[in-house]
């Protein structure tokens, strides 16, 4: 009886703007935490007294357990009803997030926030699968930039302000909050029924060949979530370590996100017009400059500049990114390889940072997300001249790019 009741609401067309953006919800409950993990890190420490290393492990353990999810769904996503699957995936989280409410203890809360993470990675790599199966799956990722920025800007300009009041538990509330509205939206979703990789274009790499290029984009979201997401969860507290006020620094955090949201329009109104290999590198370059200037954060304005300098490229580059290993096939399979590697480096960046920053050396903190952009930038470079050039080998006629 649930069923008919769910196929009898009106079905948005499947490649329109409308799918986009509940295709991005879907996707985003998994992962929400994430959008807000400066106030999840910082309202641990202060709602529950935990340290940076503490703090740090759990938003860790909430992304490791989420890569394990993504990774058993690699397996799965050809094989179960995505949207069966989806309904309970939702209904798990919030359960997860209601559980996680109870538990004081810094290693329980890394236990509890591991299994949230691994319903919600396996909810996430279900989703990126149906986005490969939409038409321009890069637009589809930059959708998805822009619903996870502006919520999760809300979440970083309201929520430090309100764990002193309320306690670490309107975190939690804030995520149940979000699967909840999702749950909604998922029942205006149409069917995406699996498509089959079309056979080899004339002059194209074959899937076999592609393996080494596939590798190497994978390492490129590993690297470049690691680099980006450790900073961020720290970001907080790098700018009172620079004589911020905790008021300043979250308030302009969310609007810096808001601003950021013009790398994921770029992504949409752009897609590959330009290819993807001088996007990916170009916005690597700029994300390594303005991640230095962070060096110089005391000062206000290069505090505001950094910001959403680095907060554009990442939701530029990331859209590319995981848009490129969507390409690699049209199952949706690579695409949920993609998420993997993009929720271990996201689940790694705050992990080895905690190490790096110890009591507070933020300097190192940024030299540690220097070299990651640097190793993510060369990683890219292959895998996108290669599916450039098979690009423009598969145009008709014989043409080139």
């Amino acid at each position: 009886m649930t069923t008919k009741l769910f196929n009898n609401c009106p079905k948005v067309s499947p490649n329109s703007m409308p799918a986009r953006v509940l295709l991005a919800f879907l996707a985003s409950a998994g992962l929400f935490y994430v959008n807000i993990m400066p106030a999840l890190v910082d309202g641990l420490k202060v709602g529950l007294g935990f340290s940076n290393k503490q703090a740090g492990l759990v938003g860790s353990c909430n992304v490791y357990g989420a890569a394990c999810g993504a990774f058993l769904i690699a397996f799965l996503v050809r094989r179960i009803n995505w949207r069966s699957a989806a309904h309970l995936l939702l209904l798990g989280l919030i359960g997860m997030d209601l559980l996680s409410m109870l538990v004081k203890n810094p290693f329980g809360l890394m236990g509890a926030r591991f299994l949230h993470g691994f319903i919600g990675g396996m909810l996430v790599g279900l989703s990126f699968s149906i986005f490969a199966r939409t038409t321009a799956p890069d637009r589809t990722f930059g959708v998805l930039l822009l619903v996870q920025v502006f919520a999760g800007s809300l979440g970083i300009m309201s929520l430090p302000l309100l764990v002193p009041k309320f306690g670490t538990n309107v975190l939690f509330a804030a995520l149940i909050l979000f699967s909840a509205i999702t749950l909604v939206m998922l029942q205006f979703l149409p069917d995406y029924p699996p498509r089959k990789s079309p056979a080899c274009a004339p002059g194209a790499t074959p899937d076999r060949l592609q393996l080494k290029p596939l590798l190497l984009a994978l390492l490129s979201v590993f690297f470049f979530q690691a680099a980006n997401m450790g900073l961020f969860a720290f970001i907080i507290g790098l700018g009172k370590s620079h004589g911020l006020e905790v008021t300043f620094v979250s308030g302009t955090l969310g609007i810096a996100n808001w601003f950021s949201t013009l790398g994921a329009v770029l992504v949409i109104v752009l897609s590959t017009r330009f290819g993807i290999f001088k996007p990916i590198v170009g916005g690597m370059l700029l994300a390594l400059v303005g991640t230095y200037v962070f060096n110089f954060c005391g000062v206000k304005w290069i505090w505001i500049a950094a910001n959403i300098g680095t907060g554009i490229m990442w939701n530029f580059v990331i859209s590319h990114l995981l848009g490129m290993c969507a390409r690699f096939d049209r199952t949706g399979q690579t695409a949920v390889w993609g998420g993997f590697a993009s929720k271990m480096g996201l689940a790694s960046g705050p992990m080895l940072f905690s190490f790096v920053v110890g009591a507070g050396n933020y300097s190192a903190l940024i030299a540690m997300a220097l070299v990651l952009l640097a190793l993510a930038t060369f990683a890219s470079a292959i895998p996108a001249w290669v599916l450039d050039r098979s690009a423009a080998n598969a145009l008709p006629d014989g043409q080139s790019a």
